[in-house]
């Protein structure tokens, strides 16, 4: 049996690039596996092992290359998902350990380059917060002004990533009543948004630019771009590392391809990180490099 690299290294260079870029547009295009192998003709398993693989290659693609954001506004906020099992299903064995039942994404927006400036799959307590706070702080150029949602564990792991050289606020949105749970019309809506409660924390925020409004519509793009997000089907993730990697690859995918509707070009060209919108071959490139 011919494994990845013996077919990669063969002579058909040119043909494994072009079945990997095609698997590649129909995973950022929000496909599942199974579809994509409908698709392509790829296997299941070859379709996985390449997304392992190249979401760590995004990964540290990321980490070394989107550094020094001259940014001046960011938004932060928190994505819900689970592997393997909801919370309740969990089995017993498996309670309280990662990767089980609840993961959350923490994504961090430049609200005018709309640049994915960093991200973090994890739990959704206060050791995760400073982590990816301070991963945040690291990337940023200038100081900046930083809106979060009402989330407590923000607050201490604001003030040790960014020493109080920030101007930061929190907003957080009231809801009303979600409706009748017994109306399949509102079960699964979201209550209706019945005012917004800000709170400055330090320094001198704008109130005109206290918003989470865009990393928020991030969050729809998430769900809309990667099948193992959307609600309410058997998409989800079985292994955190095939979400871990779904995630990297969306957001390399995002930042460097993905032309901004608003903007016209990526937000890695809106930022000045890249100097071009890239093709899917420059991101299935990586796996080369990596």
């Amino acid at each position: 049996m011919r494994n990845r690299s013996s077919i990669i290294d063969s002579g058909m260079n040119k043909l494994a690039n072009e079945r990997r870029a095609q698997v590649v547009r129909a995973l950022v295009e929000g496909n599942s596996i199974r579809a994509t192998v409908r698709m392509t003709g790829v296997a299941k398993n070859t379709i996985a092992k390449l997304l392992v693989d190249l979401g760590e290659a995004c990964a540290k693609y990321h980490a070394e290359n989107v550094n020094e954001v001259p940014s001046r506004r960011i938004q932060c906020d928190e994505i819900w998902s689970f592997c393997y099992a909801k919370a309740k299903n969990v089995p017993t064995d498996k309670k309280g350990e990662f990767g089980y039942g609840d993961v959350w994404t923490w994504t961090a927006i430049d609200a005018d380059s709309k640049l994915c400036v960093s991200w973090l799959v994890g739990t959704r307590d206060a050791l995760t917060a400073r982590e990816f706070m301070e991963d945040v702080a690291k990337r940023l150029q200038y100081r900046v002004q930083l809106t979060t949602d009402g989330h407590k564990a923000y607050l201490t792991a604001v003030d040790v990533a960014f020493g109080g050289n920030i101007d930061y606020a929190m907003l957080q949105k009231l809801y009303g009543k979600q409706g009748d749970p017994e109306n399949p019309e509102t079960r699964y809506s979201p209550g209706v948004c019945t005012g917004v409660k800000l709170e400055k924390v330090s320094g001198s925020p704008d109130p005109k630019h206290i918003s989470t409004s865009y990393v928020e519509r991030q969050n729809l793009t998430m769900r809309m771009s990667m099948r193992r997000f959307t609600r309410l089907t058997n998409a989800f993730s079985k292994k955190v590392l095939n979400l871990s990697a779904a995630i990297a690859l969306h957001f390399v995918y995002y930042n460097f391809c993905r032309v901004h509707q608003t903007l016209k070009t990526t937000p890695a060209v809106a930022s000045g990180l890249a100097d071009h919108v890239w093709s899917i071959d420059e991101i299935v490139g990586l796996l080369d490099s990596n």
